[in-house]
């Protein structure tokens, strides 16, 4: 069994509308809107778990219903929460427009801001087990939560763990900068990012430009599959799995699960990478971020099949 994995970053509520056709701007659009649980490292976290990873999540909720609902289902998963309440700010929300194939965000981050240098030590400390970090890379986009994401990645490599960066998103890698964020992950044994997010960091979307930053690169590419780069060898590439797309939202976080538990489990890169890819395809033959689970697990209250506005 693969050892223990610290996931950090951000853990919210989203909310889904799924329509098909163009977009009715200024208008009504008929769309499937659902509330679910969401945030880059909570899918990961929930990911790793479904597949039998031991995983404890890092991470700042608000007291509130949103909060105390998003920490029942992530433990009813199976997921280790680290996680602190703050009565200072909300639970994170995210407004998901998906739509064949892709997905864009509106984003409010909440009390994910909150993330501090002390939730990464008093995690740390309480999972002596723990052989990996994975840090989302939202919590670097953010000035407040920024220093804790830096120091999660500096504490564990001194603690001896080895250490994964996901991208997460190109328009906040676009505004931070990508030699700054490459900066901040330098000297992570994986980085991961998606087509969009490599060409935000090095205007490329071919592995090897990005493994000149990190131990291992991998580009993820959606239907087109994924490249691993490393430096000295030669880039591997794998096909995507077939899959019916019905939401693409998470599916970059399922990949990350898949890779790293077929990573630490001693697995090739092109095999780690066919995991990866296997878990991403499950991702997106469903509705929501999450692995499927009990009825009712991930998702709140439904508008029902259409919702007009």
């Amino acid at each position: 069994m693969t050892g223990r994995i610290i996931v950090v970053g951000d853990i919210v509520t989203d909310v889904l509308a799924v329509y098909s056709g163009q977009l009715a701007a200024g208008s009504d659009t008929p769309a499937q809107v659902s509330l679910t649980a969401g945030g880059s490292a909570a899918n990961t976290a929930a990911w790793l778990a479904a597949s039998g990873t031991p995983v404890t999540l890092v991470g700042v909720v608000g007291d509130d219903a949103a909060g105390t609902d998003r920490l029942a289902e992530l433990a009813a998963a199976g997921v280790d929460c680290a996680v602190r309440q703050v009565a200072d700010a909300p639970t994170g929300t995210v407004v998901v427009l998906s739509h064949t194939g892709e997905r864009t965000m509106l984003c409010d981050r909440g009390a994910n801001a909150r993330l501090s240098t002390g939730d990464l030590d008093r995690a740390l400390a309480g999972a002596p087990d723990a052989v990996h970090l994975h840090l989302s890379g939202y919590a670097l986009f953010d000035g407040d939560s920024r220093p804790a994401g830096r120091h999660a990645l500096a504490t564990a490599r001194r603690a001896g763990l080895t250490t994964s960066v996901d991208a997460a998103s190109a328009g906040p890698l676009r505004r931070v900068g990508g030699p700054a964020f490459l900066d901040w992950v330098r000297d992570a044994d994986l980085l991961l990012a998606n087509l969009d997010e490599a060409v935000a960091l090095v205007g490329s979307a071919d592995p090897v430009a990005l493994s000149r930053h990190a131990r291992h690169a991998i580009v993820k590419r959606g239907a087109d599959g994924a490249g691993w780069a490393s430096a000295g060898t030669e880039p591997v590439e794998v096909p995507a799995q077939p899959a019916t797309v019905v939401d693409v939202t998470g599916a970059g976080d399922a990949f990350a699960a898949g890779l790293l538990t077929a990573w630490l489990g001693g697995a090739a890169p092109a095999d780690a990478l066919a995991a990866g890819a296997r878990l991403g395809a499950e991702a997106v033959a469903t509705a929501g971020a999450r692995p499927p689970g009990p009825p009712g697990l991930w998702a709140g209250r439904s508008s029902g099949p259409e919702m007009q506005g």
